[in-house]
């Protein structure tokens, strides 16, 4: 029995597969795609981190290959005994054994970081998939813990930053092992000990010739100006020719300036030159460090706490905040956070908007402000509250004067 394919109205048979379009996938709100800009050093710090690996373990093979085949042409160039050849060879590939460990080690590493970089993107992916306000409370939640860790770390608190990651399970998702790394350096120069941050510098130079960053020179000024300080003037001398004298064609007034301190020494009253032997010069040198370290890994300047926080600060400043008579329920009414909304500029409000004191609530046209005889304004729910409370009898709770419920006036705005 033969049969015909039914065709459909749209000209397409019946007994032909119809290809389904699978479903756009949400998009995200402008809110959240404004938020996501300051998440770029999530994926940022791991990435940097893979390719430092990747850079290093291609150095290192490129290193010991050379090595062996120098080590093959000088047998097959030398004339060598038999045993002199088989313990040559023998030494090879020793080394190239070596060689292998260092890349497993090195292999695990990437794995290691090419799986953070996985998690946080499933993480920021998480976002086009979460469809109720439950779900975005969870994400922010996680959220609001990364920053906190992120500033606990940026403040040296590691081990509280330690628990709290471990608490809450967010190791994929936060950076402690580069920090703690970074707080060997710190704690070095703390100590007045430059070796490990020129170690850093190190390696890490050829990044840091691309930044025109000026760290290792001021590290080597610092070792130079310490020297003088321990009048060692012969030991200053060879020091500044060693590792000073390539600086003078980018640093040179720095460097002579630098340089004068072995006619003024540590005991000089010259402001020009007593500022090189201030104490306070170790805490620039950390202060320059950590933003060189932030650059590195392509992490932002500021802790991330304090960029969400000034983004909230920049719509509640207003020149009232400075005044006397701000609330304490203001968040600039803080010393703390007026220093850290100090750069901010003041928001602009198109409409003002009242909020009672009493209750805190905002007074419209379902909430509209009385006014007291004695001039100050509440809202009507607060008073009404009030009132019944007291038996229509209503107290300033600013001035403690009394009177009736009737006695008040609705206030209109203009």
């Amino acid at each position: 029995m033969e049969s015909e394919n039914v065709v459909m109205n749209n000209g397409t048979s019946a007994g032909a597969p119809v290809a389904v379009t699978a479903p756009p996938p949400p998009r995200l709100n402008d809110q959240t795609l404004e938020s996501l800009k300051l998440e770029h050093q999530l994926v940022k710090v791991p990435y940097e981190q893979l390719k430092k690996v990747m850079r290093i373990s291609t150095r290192l093979v490129e290193k010991e290959v050379n090595a062996v085949v120098a080590g093959v042409a000088d047998v097959v160039d030398k004339d060598m005994s038999k045993e002199e050849v088989v313990q040559h060879l023998t030494s090879l590939v020793s080394r190239l054994q070596g060689l292998k460990r260092k890349l497993d080690e090195s292999n695990r590493s990437e794995q290691a970081q090419v799986q953070r970089c996985r998690a946080r993107l499933d993480h920021l992916s998480m976002l086009q998939q979460l469809g109720t306000k439950d779900g975005h409370a969870s994400w922010n939640n996680v959220r609001v813990e990364r920053i906190l860790v992120d500033y606990m770390l940026r403040s040296s608190y590691y081990d509280t930053a330690t628990k709290l990651t471990e608490a809450n399970n967010l190791q994929e998702l936060v950076d402690i092992d580069i920090f703690v790394d970074a707080r060997k350096v710190v704690d070095a120069l703390l100590n007045k000990d430059c070796s490990d941050a020129l170690a850093w510098c190190a390696e890490n130079k050829s990044k840091l010739k691309k930044s025109k960053s000026k760290l290792e020179f001021k590290l080597r000024l610092q070792e130079f100006i310490e020297l003088v300080r321990g009048d060692r003037m012969i030991e200053a001398i060879m020091y500044a020719r060693k590792h000073l004298a390539s600086w003078g064609a980018t640093n040179m007034k720095e460097l002579q300036q630098a340089m004068a301190t072995l006619a003024f020494k540590s005991n000089t009253d010259c402001p020009g030159y007593k500022i090189l032997f201030d104490a306070q010069q170790w805490n620039n040198l950390i202060q320059q460090f950590k933003q060189e370290f932030y650059k590195l890994y392509g992490m932002t300047l500021e802790p991330l706490l304090h960029i969400h926080l000034q983004a909230g600060l920049s719509a509640l400043k207003t020149p009232f905040c400075y005044e006397e008579g701000c609330t304490k329920e203001d968040p600039l009414s803080q010393e703390t956070f007026r220093k850290l909304a100090e750069p901010l500029p003041f928001a602009k409000h198109f409409h003002s908007k009242l909020v009672c004191y009493i209750s805190k609530e905002l007074m419209n046209e379902d909430n509209p402000p009385l006014v007291l005889p004695n001039g100050y304004v509440y809202s009507r729910k607060a008073l009404e509250e009030m009132a019944k409370a007291n038996q229509g009898k209503i107290t300033c709770p600013r001035t403690g004067d009394v009177c009736n419920f009737s006695e008040l006036a609705r206030a209109f705005i203009s």
